[in-house]
Parts: C-alpha cells; sequence; structure tokens
C-alpha cells in the first residue's frame, strides 16, 4: 500500500481502479518562413475549425452537464475572437517571419503568464484557458488527436494535468474521481468537477504504473492511497456510504431559506468573474451576487473596453439574476492585475501601488466610461456598485463627484438609467477604522478578507515563504470584521463579507455571532455554508 499528500480540489472520497491518462508533450517548431500570408490562412483556418470544436463542446455540455458550465466553451470560443490574441499571432507570423504553431504557442504562453502572475486565485486560474484553446490549435494545425482514457469500468482517472475540455469529453459514467500533479482549485476543470460531484485532489506525483491498480481518494484528507490493504479498504468502503447520505442532504437544502435554527436569517451570495459564473451561481441556488469582479472584462484586451461593451455585461448580468441583487466591484486592475494598454509602469511594491479606485479617480475618463454603463445597466434588473480599495473619506468625496457628473451628462443626453446604491470594499485597515464615517455616506459594506488580512498582518500573501505567517483567524483581523459590522449597523446599513473567509464554515457561527449580514462565496459553497448556517442556533 502506498500513501501521498495532496491539495483537495472537490471534496470527497472514492474507490476503484486506477485509469491514468497518458499524454504527450506539445512540442511546437521554430520556423522561419517567408510566406506569411499562408501561415496567416493556416491559422486562420485552424482557428475556425477549434471554435467549431468549441460550439459542439458547448452543446454536448449543455446537455450533459449543464448550461452553466457548458458556457465555459463559450468563453473558450471568445478567447478566440479576440483582438488581443489574434494580433499578437498575426504579427508574430508577420513581423518575425515565423510559422503559425510557434506564433500560437508563444501568444498562449505570454497571455497565460499575465494570468498566471495575479494573485487573484480566480483570475491566475484562467491561465490554464487560454493554455486550452492555444493547444487546440496546435493541435489542429500538426494533425494531432487528443489524449483519451481507456476505462471499461467506473475508475479514478490519474493524469498530469487535465484541461476543461478533456474533462467534459470523459465519459462521466466511467470517473469516479480526478487525481493529478498540476491544477488550481479555481480552475474550470475543478469548476467542473465540482459540478459533476467527482472528488479531486492535485499536487500528486502521478506513475504510470499505477494504472489498473486499486486506489482509494480520500480528498477531505488531502491523501491518494495506491493499492491499499484490506483493512483500509473496509474503512473507506463505510466512510463512503455515510457520504453519499451527506451528499443527498445538501441536495436537498437547494430552495430553502438560510437561517438559523432560532430564525435568524443571513444574505447567502456568490462571487463571480464573468457570465458563465452566474449560471453557475444560480445553480447551486445563490441568492444573488456579492461580488462580480468587473476587471475580468479589461484584462486580455488591447485596449479599453467601450461603454456599449460593459452595457451589455452588466445588463446580461442584472437579468440572469431576475431581480436578485447583483454587486459589481468597480474596475480592480493594478498591482497583480495588469492591461498594457493602461501603461500603469513597473512598482516595486504594486499591492501598495497605483491601482483600483486610485486609477479611477486619477482617470476618471475611464471610471465614467464604467459608471455609465453601470447606471445604464441598473435601469434592467437589481444592480449595487462596489468601490474597491478605499481608504479615506477624500476618495468618497471624490467619488461622490464623478458620479454626480455622470448621472448629470446622462440626464442632459437623455439616456435612460436608474440610480443604484453605492458601496464600499473594506480591504484595509484604514478603511475598517473609519467605517464608523464611511458608514455615514454609502449604502453598505463588503469585506474583502483576502487583502484586509494581507494589509493588517503587513503579509505579502504573494509570497509563499509567509505561509506559516498568515493567520486567517487572526485576532486583529476578526476584530476589524466586528468593528466594520457595529459600524455599519449603527448608521444603518449592511455589511458583508466577500473574501475567502466568508466561504470558512469554521467561523460561520462566529459571523453570525457578529452580525454579519451577507456571506458571498464562490458558488459551489454556497450550499454548504447554509447548511452551517441551519446547523445554527
Amino acid at each position: 500500500m502506498e500513501r501521498y499528500t495532496g491539495k483537495k480540489i472537490y471534496e470527497g472520497i472514492a474507490i476503484g481502479k486506477i485509469a491514468y491518462l497518458g499524454k504527450k508533450e506539445q512540442v511546437v517548431e521554430r520556423k522561419h518562413t517567408e510566406d506569411s500570408e499562408g501561415e496567416k490562412r493556416r491559422y486562420e483556418s485552424a482557428r475556425e475549425e477549434a471554435i467549431s470544436q468549441l460550439r459542439a463542446l458547448y452543446e454536448k455540455t449543455k446537455t450533459e452537464i449543464g448550461e452553466a458550465d457548458a458556457e465555459i466553451f463559450d468563453v473558450h470560443a471568445m478567447m478566440l475572437e479576440d483582438d488581443g490574441y489574434n494580433d499578437s499571432v498575426y504579427n508574430i507570423i508577420e513581423a518575425q517571419k515565423m510559422n503559425a504553431e510557434y506564433a500560437v504557442a508563444v501568444t498562449g504562453d505570454n497571455f497565460a503568464e499575465t494570468f498566471a502572475s495575479m494573485d487573484d486565485e480566480y483570475f491566475k486560474a484562467r491561465s490554464v484557458d487560454v493554455k486550452d484553446i492555444s493547444e487546440r490549435v496546435i493541435r489542429i494545425l500538426t494533425g494531432e488527436g487528443e489524449a483519451s482514457v481507456d476505462a471499461t469500468v467506473p475508475s479514478i482517472l490519474v493524469a498530469d494535468d487535465l484541461t476543461p475540455s478533456e474533462t467534459v469529453q470523459l465519459d462521466k459514467s466511467k470517473i469516479l474521481a480526478f487525481v493529478t500533479r498540476k491544477g488550481s482549485s479555481n480552475s474550470h476543470t475543478a469548476i467542473l468537477a465540482r459540478t459533476m460531484n467527482i472528488p479531486a485532489i492535485i499536487n500528486i506525483d502521478v506513475n504510470e504504473s499505477w494504472n489498473g491498480k486499486m486506489g482509494i481518494l480520500d480528498s477531505d484528507k488531502n491523501i491518494f492511497i495506491v493499492d491499499p490493504d484490506e483493512t483500509t479498504m473496509k474503512m473507506y468502503e463505510a466512510l463512503l456510504d455515510e457520504q453519499n447520505q451527506k451528499k443527498q442532504l445538501l441536495q436537498d437544502l437547494k430552495g430553502k431559506p438560510t437561517e438559523t435554527k432560532s430564525g435568524k436569517s443571513i444574505m447567502l451570495y456568490a462571487n463571480v468573474g464573468n457570465l458563465s459564473d452566474i449560471a453557475s451561481a444560480l445553480q447551486y441556488d445563490a441568492g444573488g451576487i456579492g461580488l462580480f469582479r468587473s476587471e475580468f472584462i479589461y484584462l486580455g484586451k488591447e485596449t479599453y473596453p467601450t461603454e456599449e461593451e460593459q452595457f451589455a455585461i452588466y445588463r446580461k448580468a442584472a437579468e440572469l439574476m431576475a431581480g436578485k441583487k447583483v454587486i459589481i466591484r468597480t474596475l480592480d486592475i493594478g498591482a497583480d492585475k495588469q492591461c498594457d494598454y493602461f501603461e500603469l509602469g513597473h512598482e516595486e511594491n504594486p499591492a501598495m501601488g497605483f491601482r483600483a479606485i486610485r486609477i479611477c479617480l486619477k482617470r476618471p475618463e475611464v471610471f465614467k466610461t464604467q459608471l455609465r454603463a453601470l447606471f445604464r445597466a441598473a435601469a434592467y434588473g437589481n444592480i449595487y456598485i462596489m468601490y474597491p480599495m478605499i481608504t479615506s473619506m477624500s476618495e468618497i468625496s471624490q467619488i461622490k463627484k464623478i458620479v454626480a457628473e455622470v448621472k448629470a451628462e446622462l440626464e442632459e443626453q437623455g439616456v435612460p438609467y436608474k440610480d443604484a446604491p453605492q458601496g464600499v470594499m473594506i480591504e484595509t485597515p484604514a478603511a475598517a477604522v473609519i467605517t464608523d464615517l464611511l458608514a455615514k455616506e454609502v449604502d453598505f459594506f463588503s469585506i474583502g478578507t483576502n487583502d484586509l488580512t494581507q494589509y493588517t498582518l503587513a503579509i505579502d500573501r504573494q509570497n509563499a515563504a509567509l505561509d506559516d505567517f498568515c493567520d486567517t483567524h487572526h485576532e486583529a483581523v476578526l476584530r476589524l470584521i466586528k468593528m466594520t459590522v457595529d459600524n455599519a449597523h449603527a448608521a444603518g446599513i449592511w455589511a458583508g463579507i466577500c473574501g475567502e473567509l466568508a466561504a470558512d464554515t469554521s467561523l460561520t457561527k462566529t459571523f453570525l455571532e457578529m452580525g454579519v449580514d451577507e456571506l458571498s462565496v464562490a458558488p459551489p459553497s454556497v450550499l454548504k455554508v447554509r447548511k452551517i448556517v441551519r446547523d445554527c442556533d
């Protein structure tokens, strides 16, 4: 019996034979060519074929898993229609006189690197999506086939890595669990694993020799066992029965209120980054969107998104939620989230640098474009606007002045719009300490615990060497949360949490006792948090 330790991306226990998915490393040749026009035609043909394949995957996923997860492939197809991506490929082919495969590989690597360098786990995970579409185009250009697994009975799939498209093309009836060496908890593959209710674990140094052996995955304990002994097997068979009973109980919570036994209710919302995530939020029965990361609209582009482009996305989000609250965070670019066209320049300490609301206030033309789109979209649903990285009352005054100008311009131009409640993120100690003042000027607070923890504890969350010092339950952080909630209530407004702590079920009871009004979590965590709330007195 061999035992390995990894990292959970979806909880659960699985028992079964191991099926190894072997994949050849994609090797792209760098070839000089004078026929740039011919290479561009080859790329265009491969790109169109890739989009066609992605449309087919969309339909397959929609039928077999659901529309929410099918949107992943719609987003992938949109990436292949992105001007920035295509311009980069064409530029490498033409300016460097390179073959199409190489141009796609370099472009994919550059875009993936941009996403991977971000400290926001959600955006970091998007690097896998860019690699997935690039590899698809290269496979079409080179005539390579896709990797497949040969499993005749339900098995634990073991692979070096899995892309979203590989994941959905697997026969679900034959997959008991995923075990991979690479991956992240925010990848679309992880999201698919959660949707398909399949236990998964990453960071395991997988081995082809395991193919055909028995395996046990216990992602709750982050372990994978190969060739278990009889005692271990019997113990896990009993745990598996227990797990299946609990899963059914969670599904039964859909449609039920998020309230304690004594009747105290709390708003339970979802964090999303794009329209496809909204479908996922609805699938998991979220009561609203507590954090819509609008920066996704700006990333990976060659220039600023237009007002109309943004308006269409915000309006769609509002319509999809059909009257439920949609809290949209204004531009939070800078620091780890960089767009070349912003020309922000290098900073020695970007986490404390020119980012988020600071950019908006210094570049009001960019801010106004987004605000116009938001107020116009508010007419189609229940949109709330939230400002990130607030540290002072002066910033609130400046925001209000710009908002007033935007509304006056819309009225003067006869453009329909609707007022929207406006709140701020409490993610700096400065903001938390002045919440008594801020609460008199805004409609709500949402606490961003990731940055609040980083700044309060003086811990760079990009620095893995400091992990042992990063105590997310630190008394200082909890006191700032309590202070924020108290000051909000004293002024008659509500306060929520949209950072990762909101999904930490070991703190759910504490947050209820503090009087937190709203928790916003990743869609798959909604029902788990609801269960904890309903179990509380």
